[in-house]
């Protein structure tokens, strides 16, 4: 959501931080909390003013009215104030029908003043602009501020004066108070906009002599200017409305949500009720919590929650397994339910979605039982089958009943089996698979002659763009009636490369011409082509860099479909604004600042341009043009008819219902003409009205559909439409949201525009107005289709539609990702691999996830025993990996590896050139003997061969003894890396016979020369043969093969490669010129000169 509520305490905080104004505000940072947990010695230390003056204390918990409500206690010393916080803190008290405990107060110096030193101002944001309301008596017998108040609405980009204030706000104040009444509001305006609050009520204002006073502030704050507001902010705190617990649980889904894409909600009602939700999608989450009211459960509805955006497996399951957790703790006599709903979702995999739900249920089987709960399931949307197959076996396999339904089921259908109010169908109908839509049943590879381009009844126009007039500078032009058409070119923003091929599959299966998509533009690579899909062909779509060259090379485009982030969309919105050409842009992005949404508004009404969104999934026009995800995938637009036009126009806030719309409607009509979703925030780019009067005016549209939502006044212009005969199709209108006149405490819906601030926003009262206008109004969302067919079929039979014959689209060869994904194929794989898995949530190794290993200090040589022999090996022999890498590091830059990468660096070259140059000098002569010595010792030790025997059998074969010789050290001047390996392994490993034979063989070769010496590599090869035999991980055969394929190289390559690098940073660092081998250190041997 945007409009946040805060605490009096964090306003008055930014209030005396940040205002800026000739007038003396007089109280600033005189205020302190008080909780049940306030340590008064440091209270009075960190405030001296509670010790000296009066004191005013208060409840700052969101609650109106405290004064009315004899909450507030005035003119008060410390220990008066002590003594009446006794009887309050921590004491239960009914606000209205909210019942809560008073925890936390705000202690402030008592401002002893006269009543006509009482003010009352107060901003609060629309989409025209800011309001701001004066008036010149304030105080807790204010009354009714809207209808005494003077009122000045300040436009968006336009600045406040002075002179404005006191000629339109302050005509009824004082001569003398008029100056520092100005000079503040508009300072407090200043910081209203700078601070990004929705709304800032002041009341009273005190002004005096001395100064102004602020006693009583409430403010909002938008949430999503987060990023922008950040540094002066700090970390806000939210408090819950009065009434409603502030729960772990609830903090802990909120950092889920702000850590991902996806939008996940959850709001505690009633932690002991029996019917919980895990509802898919922000409009379908308020639908079923209204078919539960509806249906009587108000009070047994236990929470209010949403997870969209298409969120991973491991974010759906720690979103299911909070609710689970919460859900069995308290049992209820009755047993509980649980329900698992949503509308058809437009992008989301439901199977992976679904896969994470499954973990958690099995996680709680054991509860689940015991709790006697039984789930109820209802989606649709990409690989619902699938999703739906996992939770039915789920349920058979745990025992827990779980009654499972797909889009055959009418979405809230569940809600009355779940209550006891529907039967439960043994065999619910169902749906064919996705395979059965896509898969080409015919051998005719071409696209087929176009099929029906209009709606059933309407006349084939020659051409159906209408553009936007010009208009003069300053005013508002006029928008385009027709958005779409067969021949709409659209930009997309974002390299969206599934949406977009998922574009130009609807284009395909609807017969178009072209593709709809005529470039990409994507800031972050430079201009290149994009491979895509053209029913059987690949063709090649142009990526711009930046806007202009797209808009300059492609004329032809009158769409822009952004998937901008929110920090980027206003910038690149505005930006295309600036092409004539451009009347249409979507704005996909869900939290962009609402001070930049208006701006945006304002710059499209005078630019005549439609914005569709923001936080929307777009619209769609069946046999047209789609935007980006709209309708989801193929099988839901052949099975809802998208593929070509009908004759049922609609408007929606919310994107998967705009689905469930498609839905609905394909089974109850002709289909769908065209459908916008506008999107959730306060204030869409374009409203319910503004897409009405385009449907009133298009004659293929034959009635309209709307399905608003609580919160704003957009209904009321549709009702004051039918009455003054401006509309005149039939509307079919229903409000979701009637559950939240149910409430104690008021609910934040998913949509950041779901919210009620006044009785005439309420979805209840917008659906009687409907009513009463003489819109068709269902009783509740489960009615809709039955209130839509009923209207459908009185058209019909009046003639003013008139069905047509089903055209068979054409088929779209299937991906081959999706295709995999729904089980329909297979292909062996080109690799294989056992010892990672990256796909996942978390990286595993060997089986083991990241979070374990650095759980369990496995360290480096922990790590490299999962990567390189898929064991968890004892600590004992992580310790010898990891010394081994140490000793082996380096050995000074003379050695020929280091001689490399040293000639190399200082040659210019770069890092991983000269640590290759360095490492492809390792081998037998150099580094290389681990491998040589361990299998030599080793075959010898095993063949039963006398450690002199063995020497002599090299001699005579005449091969060096590899890990035996030293050029320095010698059994007089000891190696003290062979005497640190050789101590430890002593020490910790449990046998090592292999490396007594080795030593045996080295008093033989040092008895004829002093530097013929064990040496490091013989140590460690000979070392590790013991380890990997003898650790217990291992079999023999397991052991030997390791030695075979290399493994103990591997420790002188890692271990050496840090040396190489080391030396390599040294010749950059000391800036090492090219190097040249000396004259006098090369001997010429060439032919003698030979003469005819």
């Amino acid at each position: 959501m945007s409009a946040k509520a805060i605490s009096e305490h964090t306003g008055k905080e930014f209030l005396s931080k940040y205002i800026c104004t000739s007038a003396a505000v007089q109280n600033r940072f005189r205020y302190a909390r008080a909780t049940a947990e306030t340590d008064w010695a440091r209270l009075t230390q960190e405030h001296p003013w509670l010790l000296t003056e009066k004191l005013v204390v208060k409840p700052d918990q969101l609650i109106k009215r405290r004064g009315k409500l004899g909450l507030v206690g005035i003119d008060l010393d410390l220990p008066g104030v002590q003594e009446w916080l006794k009887s309050r803190l921590m004491s239960e008290t009914t606000v209205g029908r909210a019942k809560g405990v008073l925890k936390n107060f705000l202690i402030e110096p008592f401002v002893a003043h006269k009543q006509e030193e009482e003010f009352y101002v107060c901003i609060y944001a629309t989409r025209e602009g800011d309001h701001v309301l004066f008036h010149h008596e304030g105080g807790v017998e204010v009354g009714d501020v809207d209808a005494k108040a003077q009122r000045l609405m300040v436009a968006i980009d336009d600045k406040l004066s002075e002179d404005q204030v006191t000629r339109q706000l302050l005509t009824h104040v004082p001569i003398e108070r008029k100056g520092i009444l100005a000079s503040f509001i508009v300072g407090l305006f200043n910081l209203y906009e700078d601070l990004c609050f929705t709304y800032l009520e002041i009341n009273p204002l005190v002004v005096t002599q001395d100064g102004v006073y602020i006693l009583d502030m409430a403010a909002k704050i938008d949430a999503t200017a987060d990023y922008i507001c950040k540094a002066k902010w700090g970390d806000v705190e939210f408090p819950p409305p009065f009434g409603r617990e502030a729960y772990p649980e609830e903090a802990y889904i909120a950092d889920l949500d702000a850590k991902s894409g996806a939008s996940l909600k959850l709001t505690l009602l009633n932690p002991r009720g029996r019917i919980w939700t895990m509802v898919a999608g922000g409009g379908a989450s308020v639908v079923y919590s209204d078919t539960i009211c509806d249906l009587g459960g108000v009070d047994e509805l236990a929470n209010y929650g949403e997870y969209s955006g298409a969120p991973s497996e491991q974010q759906t399951y720690d979103y299911a397994k909070t609710i689970l957790s919460l859900m069995t703790r308290e049992k209820h006599p009755e047993g509980k339910v649980l329900i698992i709903g949503g509308s058809i979702a437009n992008f989301t995999n439901v199977a992976a979605t679904f896969k994470g739900i499954v973990r958690a249920i099995k996680d709680y089987q054991g509860p689940l039982k015991e709790h006697e709960v039984t789930i109820f399931v209802r989606r649709g949307g990409p690989n619902y089958q699938e999703g739906l197959r996992v939770m039915g076996e789920v349920g058979k396999t745990t025992g827990i009943p779980i009654h499972v339904f797909g889009t055959e089921t009418h979405m809230t259908a569940i809600v009355g089996m779940a209550l006891g109010h529907k039967p439960i169908p043994n065999q619910p109908p169902v749906d064919a698979h996705t395979a059965n839509f896509l898969l080409n049943s015919s051998n005719n590879v071409m696209t087929p002659a176009t099929t029906r381009t209009a709606s059933f009844s309407e006349a084939r126009p020659s051409n159906d763009i209408t553009s936007a007039k010009k208009c003069k500078a300053g005013l508002s032009a006029a928008k385009a009636t027709t958005l779409f058409s067969k021949h709409t070119k659209a930009v997309v923003w974002g390299m969206q490369t599934r949406a977009v091929q998922g574009m130009l599959d609807f284009d395909y299966v609807c017969s178009r011409d072209e593709p709809s998509v005529a470039a990409m533009v994507y800031p972050f690579t430079g201009d290149h082509k994009q491979k895509f899909y053209w029913g059987h062909k690949e063709i090649l779509l142009p990526v711009y860099k930046n806007m202009a060259d797209a808009m300059k090379k492609h004329p032809e485009v009158d769409v822009l479909i952004s998937f901008a982030s929110l920090r980027s969309a206003f910038d690149s919105t505005m930006e295309t604004m600036q092409y004539p050409q451009i009347h249409t842009i979507a704005i996909i992005a869900e939290g962009i600042p609402e001070a930049q949404t208006r701006k945006i508004i304002k710059k499209a009404d005078e630019k005549g341009v439609t914005i569709i969104g923001p936080a929307t999934v777009g619209g769609i026009k069946p046999g047209c043009f789609k935007i980006g995800n709209t309708g989801g995938m193929l099988d839901n637009i052949l099975a809802s008819k998208l593929y070509r036009p009908g004759s049922v126009a609609y408007v929606s806030r919310s994107g998967g219902m705009s689905n469930e719309l498609n839905n609905i409607i394909s089974r109850t009509t002709d289909g769908a003409y065209e459908g916008v979703a506008i999107g959730g925030d306060r204030y869409p780019g374009s409203t319910f009205m503004d897409h009405v009067l385009r449907y009133q005016d298009t004659a293929g549209v034959k009635m309209i559909v709307v399905l608003g939502e609580i919160g704003g006044t957009e209904e009321y212009k549709i009702c004051q439409g039918i009455k003054e005969g401006r509309i005149t199709k039939p509307v079919v209108c229903w409000c979701i949201g009637t559950c939240a006149t149910m409430f104690a405490s008021e609910v934040q819906f998913g949509h950041a525009g779901a919210c009620a601030n006044q009785a005439s926003e309420t979805a209840v009262a917008k659906n009687q107005a409907l009513s009463d206008a003489g819109a068709y109004v269902p009783k509740s969302f489960d009615e809709l289709g039955n209130v839509i067919r009923t209207v459908y079929d009185e058209l019909v039979a009046s003639g003013a539609i008139v069905p047509a014959l089903e055209v068979p689209p054409p088929t779209v060869p299937m991906d081959y990702s999706w295709a995999r994904e729904l089980g329909l194929i297979r292909k062996p794989a080109s690799f294989m691999t056992s010892i990672c898995d990256e796909r996942g949530q978390e990286l595993i190794y060997a089986g083991m996830p990241i979070t374990e290993v650095f759980k369990e200090e496995m360290g480096l040589g922990g790590v490299l025993g999962l990567l390189w022999f898929q064991r968890r090996l004892p600590r004992y022999a992580c310790q010898f990996i990891e010394m081994c890498l140490m000793v082996t590091a380096d050995h000074g830059p003379a050695v020929s590896g280091a001689h490399n990468t040293i000639v190399c660096a200082r040659a210019g070259k770069d890092l991983i050139s000269s640590l290759t140059s360095g490492l492809l000098t390792i081998g037998d002569r150099f580094g290389g003997a681990l491998d040589a010595a361990a299998k030599q010792f080793s075959k010898s030790f095993d063949s039963g061969m006398l450690p002199m025997e063995f020497v002599n059998k090299m001699k005579k074969d005449g091969k060096l003894i590899m890990g035996i010789g030293h050029r320095i050290k010698s059994i007089n001047n000891p190696d003290m890396r062979v005497q640190i390996l050789k101590d430890f392994v002593k020490q910790h490993f449990p046998s090592t016979h292999l490396l007594d034979y080795a030593l045996d063989v080295e008093k033989i070769t040092t008895s004829k020369k002093p530097n013929l010496i064990l040496n490091v590599d013989g140590l460690i090869g000979v070392a590790f043969v013991d380890l990997l035999r003898t650790c217990g991980g291992f079999t023999r055969d397991e052991a030997d093969e390791f030695v075979e394929i290399g493994a103990l190289n591997g420790i002188f390559v890692l271990g050496r490669s840090m040396g190489f690098i080391g030396h390599y940073l040294d010749q950059k660092r000391l800036k090492q010129g090219l190097y040249r081998h000396p004259w006098d250190d090369i001997s010429y041997v060439l032919p003698e000169h030979m003469s005819m």
